[in-house]
């Protein structure tokens, strides 16, 4: 027996049941195929332009820096700007997501490296699943399109995210990843990104970067006007 055997076997005692009863195991089938969702603050309820704003407020309040582009095609321009305007290399690492291929990098100087981080890229750049309004949050699905090693390895990490994806709720990225990927075949992780990596352990000093990127920058695209404060 297993020390997960071990403990189920010890809650199931102390609830008096064996575990294989028909009713709840029709119960527990039914929760899982209907997926209820649970009580959702009123927050980041509202129109797109509602969402978008908030969800701008809250990745800046999270110690992220925010820019809107027009469209995909603009973001080459605005990653180079950003890096230069921090003194930061010409370079950039990302996986192999087509929308990020599609991109015109050439008309920029930044050197690309493709492929999952070593844990030796000043930058790197991903394309998120979804950005979450009431919160701030990135939703990044892992596998060879966004490894998830860019989330975690780099100093800098550049996160492009389409207007369109950027949703009220966390109930509402489940919905879509099951919407999208089915149940039986969910990606292996889902990393829930707010801000640049922070520790306050050590003395209650906050320190940026503890246990990943020191900055995050996030670029909204398609937005239009919407979420723009410049």
């Amino acid at each position: 027996m297993t020390a997960r055997d071990d403990i189920l076997a010890n809650i199931r005692r102390a609830r008096g049941v064996a575990g294989g009863e028909a009713p709840r195991r029709a119960a527990v089938e039914e929760r899982l195929a209907r997926a209820p969702t649970g009580i959702i603050p009123a927050r980041a309820r509202g129109d797109a332009a509602h969402r978008l704003a908030l969800f701008r407020a809250r990745v800046e309040a999270a110690s992220a820096s925010f820019a809107t582009v027009a469209d995909a095609a603009a973001a080459p321009d605005e990653i180079a700007r950003y890096l230069r305007d921090a003194n930061l290399p010409a370079t950039l690492r990302m996986g192999a997501d087509p929308r990020l291929a599609a991109l015109p990098w050439a008309g920029t100087a930044i050197e690309i490296a493709r492929g999952a981080s070593d844990g030796h890229d000043l930058n790197a750049v991903s394309f998120a699943f979804a950005g979450i309004a009431e919160t701030g949050t990135l939703a990044l699905v892992s596998g060879p399109d966004n490894p998830t090693t860019l989330n975690f390895l780099p100093d800098n990490h550049i996160v492009l995210i389409e207007a369109a994806d950027v949703v009220a709720d966390m109930e509402t990225v489940w919905a879509r990843l099951r919407e999208r990927f089915g149940k039986g075949a969910l990606p292996r992780v889902l990393n829930l990104v707010t801000g640049p990596s922070r520790s306050a352990d050590i003395e209650q000093t906050l320190l940026l970067g503890a246990h990943g990127p020191r900055r995050l920058h996030v670029v909204l695209v398609g937005a239009g006007e919407i979420g723009r404060q410049d």
